[in-house]
């Protein structure tokens, strides 16, 4: 159990409730919910710790047209994206759930929640505000007092000589440091019992009130003081889960030096940069925005958006991202998305929308506790009941005991070991480049059997690259030929042509008379000669192919080259063999993947003998060529019947279909692309293929922790709950035990955190 805000209590079970909101409240709901409003802020002033943060969550969930919800504990508000239908009724079920919801344009300055930028970050201004007195007075210190109070009552019932003086003192102490601890947890333990819910509050309230009415006042007290101290303490722990993502934005600059008229350049807000503005980047600082360079030659270093370990040579044409940094020289980039729409803006969108939907354990987690709270109070009724028939306890010790077991009963190390768990990996995932669109993909992970891989771009470069030269012709040397290749080659925009032409160093010579040759090359005049360049079709229909030279295509399309054939009118000169090299990333991730037990099977739209040669290379035993994306489907249909969970890995784009069928589909679309993180459950934002094994095994150790956590927190519940049973446990101890899990299982899932 959390509590993000110094005077806050959490539910397990139950939100707490509050009266029927004022005509006031709900006029002014009705001027903020207009047809075109779809994301509105509200304050919930009573909502203060995740359990609480979950009630809400699953209030919201039958209801369509909301497509996010963002809370922020720390400042007890909820950012919610909703179709203008679909808010009214979200705040019905809000109010329904037992909470008030109020506009936060209506409430006062200071009593609103931090305003965000443009780029989804706080506003630094709202950090600066002075906190209050009241403010002061309900944090730290507040308990601090409390916890004074209640040593003074200890003190007074353990020296203090028998008395009704004394112990008129030593109970108005104790009080005392009850109502500065505990306000908050009774008046919402009281509004819960009104509404006849078991929660949190209604266990602290029922517990302490009646430790200090059978004369435990003095350890009422500390208790109180204690678990709201811890309270607070698990609160900042939890907060370092939260924040982790959102942390993210600040790696974005809040200034931009934009270029002005006059060609001076000046800062400007980056919020406020228009698109198409050019902006300059100076060696050492982060880039502001998401754009194209069109001046400068410079080393970029990627990983706070990619995850990639090694700086990245950019020059004109490059593009840049939001929060990257600039290391070598100045640039200028041309600006081509708003500060709202970068791709740290959108991989921190979609991160805090995977945050939204609740993983199949933290579901799980969820119902168990609703059942396992109002279990234990039954069974402390029982104990009070039934323990001087049946045991012959007295009636003090037997109230006692049950007091003690509502204390154990608090759940909050279960409820509070889920989402902060999966917090945590998804904060780890985004910070390698792994976006994982929700709970369910980072659990289900790690039980994917077969990973079906697309070949262009995935394990390949997906840019053909010159390979191989031979020269066969006795008429040219080398050196001659390749100004006749590049020369052609330069003027065509084929990718095979642009391979040839950016592989050769050769100079180039003007060609007169250029001509495109549909489906097979392309021919021109060089110093008054002719010469093709094209394909084999070509020269064969020209019938200059011979024996030795079908040998010699045959050898090299047998390693999944392609080949383009330069000739003149009388012969063929030379022979360039271009193709699509694998990425140096792709035998580490596949054997990667053999040694999880994960079997990766290369689909492709290439003749079966570039998937073979290319497979081959990579350490792939399964390459099916020749499949069209209808093909490419049917193969996942035939994976997942005869190995289990499959995963489609593509580009987000032609593999559309495959990746919609799949267990989990991740996009290879490369960081910047609209693609890469709307089209799958997983994008990996640098085409690395060693993401894939990366995310299978954030995903099995994310479940052992989950696990861990879960055995955790309800083993301490069974040894309490037994030591209480035998007499050798006491208040104290069950509410170090509840808290102390707590802390335990928080700091357990924040280890996903680290690298």
């Amino acid at each position: 159990m959390t509590s993000t805000n110094p005077d806050a209590s959490c539910d397990a079970c139950g939100s707490d409730a509050l009266p029927a909101c004022e005509p006031s409240a709900r006029d002014a709901d009705a001027r903020v919910i207009a047809p075109t409003q779809t994301t509105t802020s509200w304050r919930i002033p009573t909502m203060d710790c995740a359990s609480e943060e979950s009630e809400i969550r699953r209030a919201l969930e039958p209801i369509d047209g909301i497509r996010s919800l963002k809370f922020r504990l720390k400042e007890r508000s909820l950012l919610i994206d909703a179709s203008a239908t679909a808010l009214p009724l979200a705040l019905d079920a809000i109010r329904r759930a037992g909470f008030v919801a109020e506009p936060i344009d209506s409430l006062p300055a200071h009593a609103r929640a931090p305003q965000e930028r443009a780029d989804g970050a706080h506003n630094p201004a709202d950090s600066e505000r002075p906190a209050s007195l009241g403010e002061r007075w309900s944090g730290m210190t507040r308990y601090i007092a409390a916890l004074m109070f209640a040593i003074a009552a200890e003190a007074v019932a353990y020296f203090a000589p028998d008395g009704m003086p004394w112990k008129i003192a030593g109970m108005t102490l104790a009080a005392i440091a009850i109502g500065l601890a505990g306000l908050s947890t009774y008046q919402k333990g009281w509004i819960a019992l009104r509404q006849r819910r078991l929660n949190i509050n209604v266990l602290m309230t029922v517990a302490v009130t009646g430790a200090f009415f059978i004369g435990q006042w003095p350890e009422a007290a500390m208790v109180m003081a204690l678990y709201a101290i811890a309270e607070l303490i698990e609160a900042r722990a939890v907060d370092r889960a939260r924040n982790a993502i959102a942390s993210l934005m600040a790696l974005a600059p809040e200034e931009a030096e934009v270029q002005q008229a006059d060609g001076q350049f000046a800062s400007v807000l980056s919020k406020a940069v228009a698109l198409g503005a050019i902006v300059r980047v100076k060696p050492g600082a982060r880039v502001p925005l998401d754009g194209e360079i069109v001046k400068g030659h410079s080393t970029i270093n990627q990983a706070p958006v990619t995850g990639e370990s090694i700086p990245v040579d950019k020059q004109p044409g490059d593009p840049v991202f939001a929060g990257t940094i600039n290391e070598t020289a100045t640039l200028e980039v041309r600006v081509t998305a708003a500060a709202s729409d970068s791709t740290l803006a959108r991989i921190i969108h979609a991160v805090e929308q995977a945050q939204g939907s609740r993983a199949p354990t933290q579901r799980f987690v969820d119902r168990f506790a609703a059942i396992y709270t109002p279990a234990v109070f039954m069974l402390a009724i029982a104990v009070a009941a039934l323990a001087p028939w049946l045991l012959g306890w007295t009636w003090t010790t037997a109230v006692y005991k049950a007091l003690v077991l509502l204390v154990i009963a608090c759940p909050c190390a279960l409820v509070i070991s889920t989402p902060v768990t999966v917090v945590s990996a998804l904060a780890a995932a985004a910070r390698r480049g792994i976006l994982i669109k929700g709970g369910v993909y980072l659990e289900d992970a790690r039980k994917l059997k077969a990973v079906a891989l697309d070949k262009t771009g995935t394990i390949t470069e997906g840019k053909p690259k010159l390979v191989a030269s031979e020269l066969l012709s006795e008429r040219h040397s080398s050196d001659a030929a390749a100004v006749l290749a590049r020369s052609l080659a330069a003027q065509s925009d084929h990718p095979v042509s642009k391979a040839i032409a950016t592989g050769l160093t050769a100079d180039t010579k003007p060609v007169e008379g250029f001509a495109a040759i549909a489906g097979r090359g392309v021919r021109g005049l060089i110093e008054g000669t002719a010469y093709w360049l094209g394909n084999h079709r070509l020269l064969v229909e020209r019938e200059l192919s011979t024996p030795a030279i079908e040998a010699q295509l045959k050898a090299h399309e047998s390693q999944g080259r392609t080949v383009t054939l330069l000739a003149s009118e009388r012969e063929i000169v030379a022979l360039y063999a271009v193709a699509d090299t694998i990425k140096p990333s792709s035998r580490e991730a596949v054997a990667e993947m053999l040694k999880l037990g994960v079997t990766p099977v290369m689909l492709t739209g290439d003749n079966q003998a570039t998937a073979s040669t290319v497979a081959k290379q990579a350490g792939i035993v399964d390459a099916r060529g020749n499949l069209l994306p209808e093909d490419k489907l049917t193969a996942i249909q035939n994976l997942q019947r005869q190995y289990g969970a499959t995963a489609m890995t593509g580009d987000g784009i032609n593999d559309a279909p495959a990746l919609a069928r799949s267990d989990i589909g991740f996009a290879m679309g490369g960081a910047g692309t609209d693609t890469a993180i709307e089209a799958a459950d997983i994008a990996v934002m640098n085409d690395d293929l060693r993401r894939i094994p990366e995310t299978i095994r954030l995903s099995k150790r994310t479940h052992t922790i989950l696990w861990q956590n879960i055995t955790f927190a309800l083993g301490i519940k069974a040894v309490f709950l037994v030591l209480t049973i035998v007499g050798q446990s006491s208040m104290w101890m069950a509410v170090f035990a509840d808290v102390g899990a707590s802390l335990l299982v928080v700091a357990n899932g924040l280890r996903l955190l680290r690298r």
